[in-house]
Formats: C-alpha cells, structure tokens, sequence
C-alpha cells in the first residue's frame, strides 16, 4: 500500500490544498448571505453539504498523506468519512424534497448530484479493501475531482437562490 499510495502524493498534496482553500472560500461567500440562508427550508442544509463534500475530499487527501498507513486502515478511514459526508448529503437531500417549487425531476437531479463524490468514495474505499488498491485510489482520486464539482454548483445553487 505505502508504495502504491506514495505515488499518489502530489495529488493528495494538491486536493488538500486545493479542497481547504475553497471550503474557506465558500463558507465566507456563504457568511455573507447567512441570514438570507437560514431563512430558505433548504438552502442551510445545500450548503451544509456543499462543504461536507469538501470536507470529504480534504480529509481523503490528508490521510493519504499519513507515512506509512496500512491499506486497510487507509480504506476504512475514507469510507468513514464518505458516510459522514454522506448523512449530510441525506440531510439535502430530503430539505430539497420538501420544497414545494420547481418540477419534481429538477429536484430529483439536484439531490442526487450530491451523491455522486460520496458514492465515487464509497466505491473506492470498498476497492481498497478488497485489495484492488489502485483501482480504489483511482475511484477515490475521481471522487475528490467530483466532491469540488459539486460543491461549487451546488454552492453557486444556494447562492443564487439567495436571491430569488
């Protein structure tokens, strides 16, 4: 694991970096509109996701950077921290099913954009310990790709509908 793991490192490096300067950002951005966000039903608990998805990719990243972390160890630790990130999501998930605007299918597509980072997580963590490690940390580098994606539309989502 150390060796396969070790080759990841400058990846791991620059999520971590990438993921906290950015969590950062949009906790400002969203301090900005605090009082407009918890006026809205669902908007707290988009961007309470949006930032566990962030969240998510950074922890995966640092502890990936930990020295010489056993496979298992490694794998555990993120599918632990995929679910947490993932009960936050669950969270979204039933706020944006209970708004009564917009078709059923644009709340649907919404709920479920979220998932995608935690499943990519949730699949790689259970990769690794079955033992196909590079295939589980390929599974984990596409989650961290996917947790910034979503977490900036669905960022830019509450944003937005701040001001509607």
């Amino acid at each position: 694991m150390a060796d396969t793991l070790e080759a990841w490192t400058d990846f791991n490096v620059a999520m971590a970096g990438a993921t906290a300067a950015l969590a950062g950002l949009l906790i400002v951005a969203m301090s900005v509109n605090i009082r407009e966000i918890m006026s809205s039903a669902a908007l707290p608990a988009r961007a309470g996701a949006a930032i566990a998805a962030l969240v998510l990719a950074l922890v995966a990243s640092a502890l990936g950077l930990v020295p010489g972390q056993p496979s298992i160890a490694y794998g555990i630790e993120v599918g632990l921290a995929a679910l947490v990130a993932g009960a936050f999501q669950v969270v979204a998930m039933r706020a944006v099913g209970r708004e009564h605007y917009g078709r059923a299918g644009l709340r649907a597509a919404r709920s479920l954009l979220g998932l995608l980072p935690i499943g990519a997580y949730v699949t790689g963590a259970g990769l690794v310990l079955a033992g196909s490690i590079g295939m589980g940390l390929g599974a984990m580098a596409a989650g961290a790709i996917l947790a910034v994606v979503v977490a900036i539309v669905i960022a830019w989502v509450v944003l937005v509908e701040v001001l509607r």
